[in-house]
């Protein structure tokens, strides 16, 4: 097989396991809130436990792209395509991460905690979900005009983790007996609110791999 008809075969395969963990993560992520809005702990332990396949799909991911960058030693928007995914596969497996901190969470928490108080907090849940899918999307599909506009979604859910904090001071406030709970709603919206910012990172690096400038900084 000519190198260069090795090297597409073998970028080809980069995306399909990169498509695969995209496509795991998102999984993870919807499974994580289905098991906190439903108090459904069984699913929550199994989301917990495939984080573990989404950690070997990253050190899979990272290793092909090592050896591609070693054996073939690419340029230009081949090397840009490569670096994007060693860039998003970090940022994929830390929104994995925090899908099992969620489920975790959830178990933690059990039926001893009430959104009632937080009446921000589930629409920061369906911003975050949205904005992660469509992140997703942008980047197998390469659409770069997609990304920049997904982007600045980032500042709603910002606006709604202020929200969130505000309220979770209230009910500190109006009952310091559910300080626990308190602290367990604040720490499921920084959960949120870094999934997003993750989702950010990847609309940039989908922007990187076609334009190789990264916030208006050309790097490659």
């Amino acid at each position: 097989m000519a190198p260069r008809i090795m090297f597409d075969h073998e970028l080809m395969e980069l995306n399909n396991e990169l498509v695969k963990m995209s496509e795991m993560v998102e999984k993870a992520i919807a499974d994580s809130f289905e098991a906190l809005n439903k108090r459904d702990y069984s699913l929550a332990k199994t989301v917990i436990k495939g984080d573990r396949n989404v950690d070997e799909m990253e050190r899979k991911i990272e290793s092909r792209c090592l050896s591609l960058m070693l054996r073939q030693q690419p340029v230009a928007r081949d090397l840009r395509h490569i670096s994007t995914a060693l860039k998003v596969v970090t940022d994929l497996e830390r929104i994995g991460d925090h899908a099992a901190d969620i489920a975790e969470l959830t178990i933690q928490m059990k039926d001893n905690c009430s959104f009632e108080n937080v009446k921000h907090l589930p629409a920061m849940v369906e911003n975050v979900s949205s904005m992660l899918r469509d992140a997703i999307q942008a980047f197998i599909e390469r659409d770069t005009e997609a990304a920049e506009q997904i982007e600045l979604r980032d500042d709603i859910i910002d606006a709604l983790f202020d929200k969130v904090k505000d309220e979770v001071v209230e009910l500190l406030k109006s009952d310091s007996s559910q300080s626990d709970m308190a602290v367990d709603l604040l720490m499921l919206a920084k959960y949120l609110e870094r999934i997003g910012d993750h989702a950010v990172n990847v609309c940039e690096w989908t922007e990187f791999s076609d334009t190789g400038a990264v916030n208006s900084v050309t790097l490659l």
